[in-house]
């Protein structure tokens, strides 16, 4: 069969259908307990509101359905697609909009709804494993793993199911210590006392039955100019896999192989709550901060990146600020952009990479700034003293970090792992590879120490001329930033 829409070669069987198989095959598992370990964007989720449509809106419906989505906008974009599901089946549903309710604590949450002509609902709400508490009827909890705590979610929603309906659970994995993972190996190696149904989708799967034949179909009707119409299977996989941070970012976010806990310095659940949500502004103006700042600069050139973490501290909790990644930079440059920084009315103290090429731009701050800029050379003691402080703030649940779309961040912070050589020292490694060598991980160990060590010594320093520049300096950044890495992150 000829392909109209691109040159995907696996071709469905029934090119108008509205599902592919191992989407139909979802849909179609009446199981009382569903778990699908999945590749990210393959329809998965999409597919599960057209189930949560198709059931709810039976004649004789007994009972509502209950969606837990990771945050607030999947939630609505779940109930967008319940939407357009109940158009394409013609059912009548009347939209609810945004409601408010109490858990049973008497917390409030935000739900989005829509009811049809039986009276049942279809109840759209993020990640409060409470509001679960006390309903009845079918459960779908979407992007199960990352919930921040995937094991109440889970004890909250079934009991709801004992007097019918379903419990479905879809999610990449985040990692094996997760809850997700947990039930994944009761499934394949334990005794599946639960009774699950167990589905698997990788990439290779969905390209397999006819995923990019789809993709391309719906890329086609908006441009002729997206480089994927000209891939086959072979092309996109490897387009995929190119883009991700690392091996380990592929192999969890697309092969439905989770992560290795015991080896990595940081769990996925931490580093996945610590996260801004996507309602938080974390990018805000230096010059509105009103906490103090602090500064980590992690120095590369050709190899490697340069990293400058700002965090503003708030009492005992940290936040970041920027994030700014530079590739192949003069170090003239490197060094006018930390200056700029070192500026800031708020800025309290940085701590410098004075290790190799680092050494001439730390003493360079240093002297012009003094005690402000600490210069720091890395060895595996001052490492070992930078690496545990990050790891209690992430444990401790007492820090945000950027929106990581890529996967940058989170590989950085997962590349580095804890060796202990054969005379019983501790040392902290990382591979390098595309993303860095774990640049951004030690910026922010280094922004950390700053904040940590800084002991307030009367009023704090202010170069002249300071508040009369640092708009423009802040605008001339960004510029530097924008042509090197595409933009503060």
């Amino acid at each position: 069969m000829k392909n109209p829409h691109g040159k995907a070669k696996n071709i469905p069987k029934q090119p108008k259908a509205l599902m592919l198989p191992y989407q139909r095959d979802w849909v179609l598992d009446e199981a009382r307990i569903k778990l699908m370990q999945k590749s990210r964007q393959i329809g998965i989720s999409w597919a599960s509101a057209y189930r949560c449509v198709r059931s709810t809106s039976k004649k004789g419906r007994q009972y509502d359905t209950w969606c837990s989505s990771r945050d607030d906008i999947q939630a609505r974009l779940l109930l967008e697609d319940c939407k357009d599901f109940s158009n394409i089946l013609k059912v009548a549903a009347e939209d609810l909009g945004e409601k408010i309710y109490n858990d049973d604590a008497g917390k409030p949450y935000t739900s989005y709804d829509i009811r049809y002509a039986n009276g049942k609902a279809i109840h759209s709400m993020s990640s409060n494993p409470d509001a679960q508490a006390g309903k009845r009827g079918s459960r779908l909890l979407d992007e199960f793993a990352l919930h921040p705590d995937p094991r109440k979610l889970y004890a909250i929603a079934y009991p709801g199911i004992t007097w019918g309906g379903q419990l479905e659970m879809v999610s990449t994995h985040r990692g094996t210590h997760n809850f997700f993972n947990g039930l994944v190996e009761e499934v394949t190696h334990g005794e599946n006392k639960k009774k699950i149904s167990l589905h698997t989708v990788t990439l290779q799967d969905a390209l397999d039955q006819g995923f990019l034949y789809k993709l391309q179909e719906k890329l086609r009707r908006a441009t002729d100019d997206d480089e994927r119409l000209e891939m086959d299977e072979a092309e996109y996989f490897n387009y995929i896999k190119d883009g991700c941070a690392d091996q380990e970012t592929f192999d969890q976010e697309y092969m439905c192989l989770p992560s290795d806990d015991a080896t990595a310095f940081l769990p996925f659940e931490w580093i996945d709550r610590a996260k801004f949500r996507v309602t938080e502004e974390w990018e805000t103006d230096l010059l509105d901060c009103v906490n103090p700042l602090y500064i980590g600069m992690d120095i590369g050139r050709e190899h490697d990146l340069t990293v400058i973490w700002v965090l503003e501290k708030v009492g005992e909790f940290y936040f970041t600020r920027r994030c700014i990644e530079l590739y192949k930079t003069p170090f003239r440059e490197q060094e006018r952009i930390l200056y700029d920084l070192l500026q800031l009315p708020q800025l309290r103290r940085a701590c410098v990479d004075a290790s190799g090429i680092g050494a001439q731009l730390a003493e360079n701050a240093h002297r012009r700034f003094g005690s402000k800029v600490e210069e720091i050379k890395f060895t595996a003691p001052v490492k070992e003293e930078l690496a545990y402080p990050l790891r209690t703030v992430f444990e401790d649940a007492a820090i945000r970090i950027p929106p990581d779309p890529k996967g940058k961040i989170a590989a950085d912070l997962r590349a580095i792992k804890k060796e202990t050589t054969a005379s019983g020292n501790v040392r902290f490694t990382a591979d390098r590879g595309k993303n860095g060598h774990s640049d951004r991980f030690w910026a922010l160990a280094l922004a950390l120490h700053a904040a940590k060590t800084y002991k307030p010594a009367g009023k704090p320093q202010r170069w002249p001329g300071a508040s009369r520049f640092m708009r423009s300096a802040e605008r001339r950044n960004r510029a530097v930033i924008a042509r090197n890495m595409g933009g503060i992150r």
